[in-house]
């Protein structure tokens, strides 16, 4: 016998046993999906943000409130670096030797 041979195929379909499924079992595997996709109550906060934001339709929005909040906090720590480093140089401009 070959194990690509249609007669042994068929026989074989044939012997495969399947036992019934249980009552309502489609209904309670919708029921454990639903209850898996609620979120659990922590009572932690920080987790209840985390758990928001890493859902799919909300990642996308928070990779980019992120992205932006850093691109500002940048530019305003630079703008803050370059006033302190115009003030020092106009200081040291103004008195140059301050000991003497």
């Amino acid at each position: 016998m070959k194990p690509d041979d249609e007669n042994f195929s068929a026989i074989f379909r044939e012997a495969r046993v399947s036992p019934p499924l249980p009552p309502r079992f489609e209904e309670n595997v919708w029921r454990r999906i639903e209850k898996s996709d609620v979120p659990k109550a922590s009572g932690n906060w920080l987790d209840a943000i985390v758990g928001l934001i890493l859902r799919p339709r909300f990642a996308f929005a928070a990779a980019v409130v992120l992205m932006f909040s850093g691109i500002i906090l940048g530019a305003h720590e630079g703008t803050q670096t370059a006033r302190q480093n115009e003030q020092a140089s106009y200081v040291s401009y103004v008195a140059p030797n301050p000991l003497r």
